[in-house]
């Protein structure tokens, strides 16, 4: 009876409890980045295939933007310049910009929101990017067709077309109306529509996470392997005594 009490593990129950809920936690863990992976992979082959589509006339579309997102549509309007707004810190090649969106009026009289591209910013806070003059009257443009769930949240800087300065800061979606879609700018009807850096598709990776659901795994295991290597270590030490 002395030895069968010198084996007893202080707080066995509750050591053995905190493994099992390790190990549920590893497990839940795994899964979620399974299913982000396999959502990662269907997300990915929609953006090929739409990619991969005939273009579409915008004018025409009206509904059921979800079924059309990414594909590639041309447009017919004038941009307006008086609304124009830069989204701050983007980068491209490790240098520091700006996305320029412009307010883009259709010829059937929806507006909505056209992202120009990136541009370098200043060389100081107080200096103006360079953007692109944008052309005077109708104008066509081949774009990407992206949901508003998409369109970049927080903080704008309005600056006027000249460059000349900073005039207010302003929210994407406060203030003016426009379309629960907006458009990647490709290339229009004037060279000067054609973005130096155009909007970046983005990068068509698995990425980790079937990895890390793997990992998470081997988490698991470890967990219960040291809560038996601590049980056993126990016995052992009792058994000396």
């Amino acid at each position: 009876m002395a030895d069968l009490i010198k084996v007893k593990e202080p707080k066995a129950i509750f050591k053995t409890i905190i493994a099992i809920l390790l190990i549920a936690g590893c497990f839940w863990a795994s899964q979620w980045q399974f299913q982000r992976g396999i959502d990662r992979q269907q997300r990915n082959a929609n953006i090929e295939s739409a990619l991969s589509k005939p273009m579409l006339k915008l004018e025409g579309l009206t509904s059921d933007y979800e079924s059309v997102e990414w594909r590639t549509v041309e447009a017919s309007g004038t941009l307006d310049s008086s609304n124009q707004i830069l989204l701050k810190n983007r980068y491209f090649e490790g240098v520091y910009g700006y996305e320029v969106l412009t307010r883009f009026k259709l010829t059937d009289g929806r507006n909505l929101w056209v992202d120009r591209g990136w541009v370098k910013a200043g060389k100081d806070a107080k200096t103006a990017p360079k953007i692109t003059q944008i052309p005077d009257g109708k104008i066509s443009i081949t774009a990407r067709f992206r949901l508003d769930r998409s369109l970049p949240q927080g903080a704008f800087f309005a600056l006027p077309a000249s460059g000349a300065g900073m005039i207010s800061k302003l929210n994407a979606q406060s203030g003016l109306e426009s379309e629960g879609f907006y458009l990647d700018l490709i290339d229009g009807s004037e060279p000067s529509l054609k973005p130096e850096v155009p909007a970046q598709v983005p990068e068509l990776s698995d990425g980790p996470h079937l990895a890390y659901a793997l990992q998470w795994i081997f988490f698991a295991g470890l967990i219960g392997y040291g809560r038996i290597l601590i049980r056993r270590g126990q016995i052992l030490t009792s058994k000396e005594l």
